[in-house]
């Protein structure tokens, strides 16, 4: 988990928010949220996240919505990344839809 949160910091995402979902949900355990200023950086931070956490073993398992550059999904199976656009962001409101509690970036555990 710090690995994602640190690979997103390297490319200045915005406003990472690490969610655990481990009783919400039986097909990943956290989820990370982080914002971007632009297509071309939510598509760079992505792309990031996916070559760091491969250089450690763990691939992402898809990688999703890299053509429009608003919101980019890394499936990284037990941690799912969502990448966005600050309007996306707020329309779609992830972390109200999960309504569960929020983690410390950098406190959250490894699952």
């Amino acid at each position: 988990m710090l690995a994602v949160v640190t690979a997103l910091e390297d490319i200045k995402a915005n406003d990472v928010t690490v969610l655990d979902t481990s009783k919400k949900s039986p097909l990943f355990e956290r989820m990370v949220i982080a914002s971007a200023n632009s297509p071309r950086q939510t598509r760079a931070l992505a792309d990031h996240v996916s070559k760091q956490l491969k250089l450690r073993g763990e691939p992402a398992l898809s990688v999703e919505g890299e053509e429009s550059g608003e919101w980019v999904l890394v499936d990284l199976g037990e941690v799912v990344v969502h990448i966005m656009q600050p309007a996306v962001r707020a329309y779609y409101q992830l972390e109200e839809l999960w309504s569960i509690r929020h983690l410390p970036p950098k406190a959250a555990n490894e699952p």
